[in-house]
């Protein structure tokens, strides 16, 4: 059985809760989630991986059992979200690591890699984007209110924060919806549902638009620094779209390609096949 470990970090004064399992001796592996999930996404992966990685999963600010400050006290960007779990890494001790970044986990891994590109060992990305080429029509109206970002096209996002619709993202583009368990999609909503998280959400929305900005500087990174590259990617998202996970391989030759036959939160229903990937990928 793999001891897994529920702690919480002191960054600046921001409470940090993350998951940890394998040795300290052990190669790094940081776990970034997205949205609208914690943690809690990678409770399969991290068991298949803990006896050769020192795995630490946080739980992104205003996320899961971090903490979630008035919006009056804590700005919600992805400048400051990596700004968090950069301090994060410093406090715990990860000055070298693999990172494994999933939808908002790979804008705010990716800003890492930019600040701290010698901390950076390897990149795993599951539907995490970096290129116009991955993002399809549905995120026409999160764009919509990039450009117009009106009161009304604020009001129209709060669909997206519904039980029901949390549940279509995890079940969306998976051949057989028996192997998704509910406890994911039904801890998600719950956390959604909290006074203020539903402001919180659609502040991130809005501050979106920045990941695209740097989608450039991103994608010079890679060129420069070349670091070790494996994208793991539903294939059915609605969200990103394979010419997403292909696009690496420009500015990455090297860049490793496997598309799974399930949606967005890949890790529901192969977490076995992820894990068997990134343990050869981390071995080479």
């Amino acid at each position: 059985m793999t001891q897994i470990r529920y702690r919480t970090a002191d960054v600046d004064g921001f409470k940090v809760f993350y998951r940890e399992a394998g040795s300290p001796r052990s190669p790094k592996l940081l776990l970034l989630h997205g949205f609208p999930s914690s943690g809690h996404m990678f409770r399969d992966l991290i068991p298949l991986l803990a006896d050769r990685f020192h795995i630490v999963a946080p739980d992104l600010p205003g996320f899961g059992q971090s903490d979630m400050p008035d919006r009056a006290a804590f700005q919600y960007s992805f400048d400051n979200l990596a700004r968090v779990i950069d301090r994060f890494t410093e406090v715990i001790g990860f000055n070298r690591y693999a990172v494994y970044v999933f939808d908002y986990g790979a804008p705010t891994g990716f800003r890492l890699a930019l600040r701290h590109p010698e901390r950076i060992a390897a990149i795993i990305s599951q539907n995490g984007n970096a290129y116009v080429d991955g993002l399809s029509d549905g995120w026409n109206p999160i764009r919509a209110y990039w450009q117009e970002p009106s009161a009304a096209n604020r009001e129209a996002l709060r669909a997206i924060l519904t039980p029901e619709t949390t549940r279509w993202q995890y079940v969306h583009g998976v051949a057989d919806e028996t192997l998704v368990s509910p406890d994911g999609y039904m801890l998600d909503s719950h956390y959604l549902a909290r006074p203020g998280a539903d402001e919180v959400q659609l502040d991130l929305f809005l501050d979106y638009a920045s990941n695209v900005a740097l989608y450039p500087e991103f994608q010079a990174y890679f060129r420069k620094h070349r670091p070790p590259f494996l994208a793991v990617w539903g294939k059915n998202d609605p969200f990103f779209l394979p010419p997403g996970a292909e696009a690496f391989r420009r500015d990455l030759p090297d860049a490793e390609i496997r598309f799974f036959d399930t949606g967005h939160f890949a890790l529901e229903t192969h977490a076995r096949e992820i894990a068997d990937a990134i343990r050869v990928f981390l071995a080479q």
